[in-house]
């Protein structure tokens, strides 16, 4: 049998088996079935047994039938704002890569690794970008950045382009928006404007538990961690990817883009557009206190920016875009991505995710370094299913009160539950970043899972060794 006949059953039998059976001790009968949910999903994303767009709909389906929330609302969890900031991201990227001016910042990225660099080298400088700009802009932003220029490269050094009949996955064609997706989700760990969910825990840390973490102390640990993890990701999804026995000549990828043409008259129109929306994301934080609640958003901004690609002359008397272009957009990825989204507010609406938490409460009679150890391996374990919005809220007040309880050292416990809660690598509608890589048909699904999986583990000792390590020394 293959992985995906073996998926294709072993996902229903799972979710069979929590209808019939009954419920661990404490939790209730529409979280046991989300539970199970949760597995169907899972068995069905990682073998591929369906598209992974249909697996999508499974909660749609399961949701109202579990008795969690009717089917208005589970309509209604598919939609959210990064869903508007994916839409106008790929729209922006569509504009770029028509214009051409992605193989530009390509080429920019190319002469930094230098005549004579491999495809890890390559990799690394990616990555490294990728994890920079992801600090102060977020996550999908950064990759709906990053991929075009990736894509200019591979096409430059021999690797045929999306719509061909054979896109190359293996070695670099596919390490390359793998990693790029990876160093995304690890840079928004360096500050606490670089993923929401950082925002939140601290939010919850001062209210429940009286903690406060300023900017600098969070990057005090963030930065270095983002530094370690990097090149950790690089190294891990080079040999899963097995660059080294695929050759790429970085070179010809460089010569073939590097074409000394005079720019553009639409080049020219879009870079102030995309400096702009740049800056927008970066300032994100402080005008949307000037406006009402929730009214200046990454969504709101990526959105502005694309209704002007179709407003703006490209001065060759055609506007930027035009919907023949941008009806390239991942709309299959982005429903895929809903379906992430429904399953996490089922698991927060069914009291699933608060049963993990309350959980971890018994962790409070272990040894500090291992109740660290257990609680950020069993919250990169929830935040691949559930959003980490929504793990972040229902994990770290259970661990605020363990802090309380066992009268430690917040930061010991509390902050790499914090940065667990983005730790998530393994499926493709885990993140915006791993979507926007799998949109590039360039990445199998054993390797991203393969990969992912190696991540976690290996993240979850680096992140308490980080922590732990600075602040022993501070």
């Amino acid at each position: 049998m293959t992985a995906r006949s073996i998926g294709l059953v072993l996902g229903p039998l799972a979710f069979a088996l929590t209808a019939f059976a009954a419920p661990p001790a404490g939790m209730g009968e529409g979280a046991w079935l989300v539970a199970g949910l949760t597995l169907w999903m899972a068995a069905w994303w990682m073998t591929e047994a369906v598209p992974l767009a249909v697996t999508a709909v499974l909660p749609f389906v399961i949701l109202p039938l579990a008795g969690v929330s009717d089917a208005e609302k589970t309509a209604s969890t598919y939609y959210s704002p990064i869903l508007f900031l994916l839409l106008g991201g790929a729209f922006i990227a569509l504009a770029i890569e028509r214009t051409g001016m992605h193989r530009r910042l390509a080429l920019a990225i190319l002469r930094g690794v230098g005549a004579d660099g491999g495809p890890v080298r390559l990799l690394i400088a990616f990555m490294l970008t990728s994890a920079l700009l992801s600090m102060f802009i977020s996550n999908t932003s950064t990759a709906l950045i990053m991929m075009p220029m990736a894509l200019a490269v591979l096409e430059g050094g021999g690797s045929v382009a999306e719509g061909d009949a054979q896109v190359p996955q293996d070695g670099i064609a596919g390490a390359l928006p793998m990693g790029i997706a990876f160093a995304a989700s690890i840079g928004g760990l360096g500050t606490i404007v670089g993923s929401p969910t950082n925002a939140i825990a601290v939010g919850l840390l001062d209210k429940l538990a009286g903690v406060r973490i300023t900017f600098a102390e969070w990057s005090l640990y963030g930065i270095p961690l983002v530094l370690l993890s990097v090149p950790l990701a690089a190294f891990i999804v080079a040999r899963v990817q097995r660059v080294a026995a695929h050759p790429f000549d970085v070179a010809a990828a460089r010569a073939a883009i590097d074409a000394h043409a005079a720019w553009t008259a639409p080049e020219k129109r879009l870079v102030p557009l995309a400096i702009v929306t740049f800056i927008a994301w970066v300032t994100q934080p402080l005008v949307a206190t000037l406006l009402p609640p929730g009214s200046w958003t990454d969504g709101t901004i990526a959105i502005i920016a694309a209704l002007a690609l179709f407003l703006l002359p490209d001065g060759t008397g055609r506007p930027l875009l035009v919907w023949r272009e941008a009806d390239r957009a991942p709309w299959s990825v982005i429903f895929m991505f809903g379906g992430g989204l429904a399953l996490a507010a089922g698991m927060s609406a069914s009291g699933l995710a608060k049963w993990i938490g309350a959980a971890l409460l018994p962790l409070e009679a272990w040894p500090l370094l291992l109740v660290a150890l257990a609680v950020t391996v069993l919250v990169i374990v929830v935040t691949e299913f559930a959003s980490n919005v929504a793990t972040a809220t229902g994990i770290v007040p259970v661990v605020a009160a363990l802090v309380v309880a066992l009268g430690v050292d917040p930061v010991l416990l509390a902050l790499p539950a914090a940065l667990a809660a983005s730790w998530r690598f393994m499926l493709p509608a885990g993140t915006g970043p791993n979507a926007i890589a799998w949109a590039t048909g360039r990445i199998r699904i054993g390797a991203m899972v393969t990969a992912g999986a190696l991540l976690d583990v290996a993240g979850a000792v680096l992140i308490v060794a980080v922590v732990w390590g600075i602040a022993a020394l501070v």
